[in-house]
């Protein structure tokens, strides 16, 4: 249930203060009870839902919330830069399956201070807490490797974000529906970005295209 977690006196409770919005109960309370355990730390309520979270933002007095990006209503991002701007000081971790550099970027700019992915395991989400409380950035390997990546490709590119994006997924052995999946777009679309990718980079295949696009340093 929504706010389980609450404590009823919080008054003289130095532990940090955390907040979990995840919309599936039983990942949201393996999230708590990890995170529980160590005896630092107080995950004063969790929540289905970012409006839930927002609206009870005042009373749990959060200072480190973890959120998933795929929620029911409001999604994640809109959640982060809503709770952003009414208590800035609020650090946000997100916390989801989503790997793609749109979803990563989207969320870092709407105010989130890090970003793991739901493969981590307990340990690794107990670092992500240390890691923001000695104001570090807590990032999963993957993750950080996109981040790297994206300062690193070539800046003369003639593939547009989408196509970069779509070629990367497709390099890491992603199928064309899991692209679509993970970037929330149509096969069709898809398939009209690949299109484009070939003849962009005079390319006849996709190993000939990742081929290409790893010499020039495109992905």
């Amino acid at each position: 249930m929504e706010g389980q977690y609450q404590k009823l006196n919080n008054t003289l409770d130095l532990r940090t203060r955390i907040v979990i919005i995840e919309d599936n109960e039983a990942v949201k309370d393996g999230y708590a009870l990890i995170l529980g355990s160590n005896s630092k730390y107080n995950v004063v309520s969790t929540y289905l839902t970012a409006e839930g979270a927002i609206k009870n933002l005042r009373k749990d007095k959060p200072y480190i919330i973890f959120t998933a990006l795929d929620l029911p209503g409001m999604d994640g991002i809109t959640g982060i830069k809503k709770i952003k701007k009414l208590n800035p000081k609020t650090k946000i971790i997100v916390i989801t399956v989503h790997e793609n550099s749109s979803m990563i970027f989207d969320a870092l700019v709407a105010g989130a201070n890090g970003y793991i992915t739901k493969s981590s395991n307990h340990i690794q989400l107990l670092q992500a807490v240390d890691e923001i409380m000695n104001d570090g950035a807590p990032l999963s390997p993957h993750v950080a490797k996109i981040i790297v990546g994206s300062f690193q490709r070539n800046a003369d590119t003639p593939l547009s974000n989408r196509e970069t994006e779509i070629l990367s997924l497709l390099s890491t052995g992603k199928t064309y529906k899991i692209a679509a999946d993970e970037l929330y777009i149509g096969m069709e679309t898809v398939k009209s970005h690949v299109k484009n990718i070939y003849s962009k980079l005079h390319a006849n295949t996709k190993s000939q295209a990742l081929e290409i696009a790893r010499r020039d340093n495109l992905i």
